[in-house]
């Protein structure tokens, strides 16, 4: 019978490698209106979270009296929305803004910053489009601001809303 035959197997030193570099990435122009609309984006989203934040310190703290006392949430917790806006006597719409004297109302504040921000971001935008004679975006800036607007104010009802 024949004897199995040793493999002799030379280690062989490994090679160093070197770290795979990361591809560069691209060089992007940005425009300064991009810029500028980013930083309302940015500073404006942060000043809308801070002011949720106090609000709800305020509430939950009681320094301000709240429309709806937090012992009487329960007994509208199975309500439907309308079911309840009609019991508890909540504004509809805009109606919100004089109900700020009650704690409940003044996260309202941080909401509607929040949601303003592409409106204001956009008309500071308009004046540079405007100078610059780049009507394309100055129209584009200036449907989208009406149709926001016309959106908040509530002025087009659509649904069964």
């Amino acid at each position: 019978m024949a004897k199995p035959q040793l493999e002799v197997v030379k280690k062989i030193p490994a090679a160093k490698e070197e770290p795979a570099k990361a591809p560069a990435a691209p060089r992007v122009e940005v425009s300064p209106e991009q810029l500028t609309y980013a930083n309302i984006l940015l500073y404006g989203s942060w000043a809308g979270i801070i002011l949720l934040v106090l609000a709800n310190i305020i509430y939950f703290t009681g320094v301000i009296k709240p429309y709806l006392p937090p012992h009487k949430l329960p007994q509208y917790w199975g309500m439907k929305a309308s079911q309840f806006v009609e019991v508890a006597r909540m504004p509809h719409g805009w109606g919100w803004v004089k109900m700020l004297g009650y704690s409940d109302f003044l996260n309202y504040i941080g909401i509607a910053l929040l949601a303003g921000l592409t409106i204001l971001g956009y008309l500071v935008l308009l004046p540079a489009y405007l100078a610059k004679r780049d009507w394309p975006y100055t129209v584009i800036v200036l449907v989208e601001v009406l149709v926001l607007v016309l959106a908040a104010s509530g002025l087009l009802a659509v649904g069964a809303h």
